[in-house]
């Protein structure tokens, strides 16, 4: 841990970033850098979750209603965690049914999240989106027929089509939803054909969202939160009729579905891979840089369940376990219940604890915010310029497995994925890496975190299309139970009782902890997986995974610090809030210091 004080730090070395945008939430950046390197990281968020303390005393049935709005992007993850836990304390098991159209719905998340991630959050850090203007839209076009011949969209005319309306956003002075880029920076190296061919792709990407979520409207209701319920499903399932109100699971609503499902894994083995492996083969360097502790520490919850209430290796679709200091061919398992296993940790946290206590199991969590301008920060409560690097300065806690930060994500799962030599994520990333003639140690790293999540969403689009067939066929089969209500009234609940709910969100491993009291909620703590990446330092003086990624990178330009922004957007941070970047007098925010 750094000794350093505000005062110690020269200010010719101090780079701030804040807000990181292109980001769920709040996010600031400080660093140290010299002779171009950053040196040092603090990362803060700087927005008040505090959903625990609002989900207190509710009816347990409720609240993954609440809970599931931490975040808009995420959109049913959260809710999914919140069920899993209460279901866990009051012992429910939920039906056959139910089981696989949350699957289904969880799979339609990870595809439409991955792809949400890739082109509209991060992709613009590699493209030079105003470099395109200058490409030969027949060059494009015959990179896109070489990288991805079944792709539809692939002729000079739709390309140069692309490029026009691209024109129009500059030559009017508004670059909309291509603005604030750091175009130009010495650091983009894809060729004009590339940069076009991309911005194409997030415009056709940008314009699927609608068709993905669909999904989630027929089984759920709406999107982006759909509905849930204790027990079970929300939808009634209903194979004999078309046409009667309020049935949304029928022969025509399965077909179209399984039509999403087979476009989505047509548009992300036929643009979103290509895409990835094109950036990747211009930004080779790029596999060596951002690791942090990937290569050390990694943790997983395992997830997609295939036999109802079953949640061990033989039922799970995603692993379960631990990795520590690297050892791939040890895989710990991790118990969620164990409170010696999963504490958080407040020491520069904006929280406090009764007693001083070190490190808290969730069960036993304490959401009592306590912020405080530190002595040795510059600037104001309102405004600061330097945080403390010494005391608080962060509203995320510290979770930690056994003591060890960890990293969580996509990542995680693909190391964890081959380590326990699973085919679905060992043999698509080893021939990827194969491919491109890098070794696995290449995945930790900001481009293997990319790698592995576009193969990720590769695996789920394939599920998609695996759910909805296991569901017709179940339903047709003779079972069309949706949900168990056996302990649905609060009078057939223990008196007292607690439940976690686990998931691996596309941004890594969730739990949801609750403990229920005369039927009311005591107390709910949610470790999300942006908690344990952008955790800051801990008792011990341990970096969190953000801070410990950025060490080491070298700066182009430091007053345009894009090389901490792709790390930073390599993890997807979800910082459960979002990002304002204009006061209520619609001056703009966003500020990048370099002093």
């Amino acid at each position: 841990m750094s000794n350093y004080t505000s005062a110690d730090v020269p200010e010719s070395s101090r780079v701030v970033i804040d807000p990181v945008t292109r980001i769920e939430g709040h996010l600031r950046v400080e660093m140290e850098a010299g002779d171009g390197v950053i040196k040092n990281a603090w990362t803060s968020t700087t927005q008040y979750r505090g959903i625990e303390v609002i989900a207190c005393k509710r009816d347990p049935r409720d609240v993954w209603a609440f809970v599931e709005r931490i975040c808009g992007v995420c959109t049913g993850i959260h809710a999914l965690a919140a069920v899993r836990a209460v279901e866990d304390a009051i012992g429910i098991k939920i039906p056959k049914n139910a089981n696989i159209i949350r699957n289904l719905m969880n799979a339609t998340l990870y595809v439409q999240d991955h792809l949400v991630h890739f082109y509209q959050l991060s992709a613009l850090d590699w493209v030079d989106v105003v470099s395109a203007l200058s490409a030969d839209p027949r060059e494009t076009s015959e990179i896109q027929q070489k990288i991805s011949p079944h792709h539809h969209l692939a002729t000079a005319g739709y390309f140069r089509d692309v490029q026009a309306r691209l024109k129009k956003f500059v030559e009017s002075g508004q670059l909309s939803i291509f603005k604030n880029g750091y175009w130009g920076h010495p650091a983009m190296k894809l060729p004009p054909a590339v940069n076009l061919l991309a911005v194409a792709h997030y415009l056709e990407v940008l314009d699927f969202h609608k068709e993905i979520i669909k999904i989630h409207t027929i089984l759920g209701g709406k999107n982006p939160h759909p509905n849930y319920l204790v027990g079970g499903v929300a939808c009634p399932i209903n194979m004999h009729d078309t046409g009667a109100a309020g049935v949304m699971v029928n022969e025509v609503s399965m077909n179209y579905m399984r039509d999403i499902a087979k476009a989505c894994v047509d548009i992300v083995n036929n643009v979103y891979i290509p895409d990835v492996k094109a950036i990747a083969s211009m930004y080779p360097d790029w596999f060596k840089i951002g690791g942090g502790i990937s290569s050390k520490n990694l943790l997983c919850y395992g997830d997609f369940p295939e036999i109802p209430n079953e949640w061990s290796d033989k039922s799970l679709m995603m692993p379960m376990g631990a990795i520590i200091d690297g050892k791939l061919n040890e895989v710990h398992p991790v118990d969620l219940r164990n409170p010696d296993e999963i504490q958080e940790f407040v020491d520069h946290s904006w929280y406090k604890y009764p007693g001083d206590k070190k490190g808290l199991h969730p069960w036993d969590g304490v959401t009592d915010h306590a912020f405080g301008f530190a002595p040795d920060s510059d600037g104001t409560p309102q405004k600061y310029n330097w945080i403390s690097q010494n005391g608080k300065y962060t509203w995320v806690k510290s979770p930690r497995w056994k003591g060890h930060m960890m990293e969580v994500g996509p990542l995680a799962r693909v190391v964890m994925g081959v380590a326990k030599n699973m085919p679905q994520y060992k043999d698509p990333a080893l021939a990827t890496l194969k491919e491109l003639n890098l070794p696995l140690e290449a995945m930790f790293s900001t481009l293997g975190r990319h790698a592995a999540r576009a193969l990720e969403a590769s695996f789920m689009a394939d599920m998609m299309v695996k759910y909805v067939d296991d569901l017709i066929a179940n339903i047709r089969a003779g079972d069309e139970a949706a949900a168990n209500m056996e302990f649905w009234e609060p009078k057939t609940w223990p008196k007292q009782c607690k439940g976690v709910g686990a998931c691996e969100a596309p941004r890594g491993a969730l739990a949801h902890y609750c403990v229920i009291d005369n039927g009311k909620i005591a107390n709910w703590q949610a470790v999300v997986p942006t908690t344990w990446n952008a955790s800051p330092r801990d008792t011990e003086g341990n970096h969190g995974a953000f801070e410990a990624s950025l060490i080491g990178t070298k700066l182009a330009k430091p007053e345009e610090p894009l090389e901490i922004i792709r790390t930073i957007h390599s993890f997807d941070p979800c910082l459960a809030c979002a990002t304002h970047v204009l006061d209520n007098k619609g001056e703009e925010l966003v500020s990048v210091k370099v002093r």
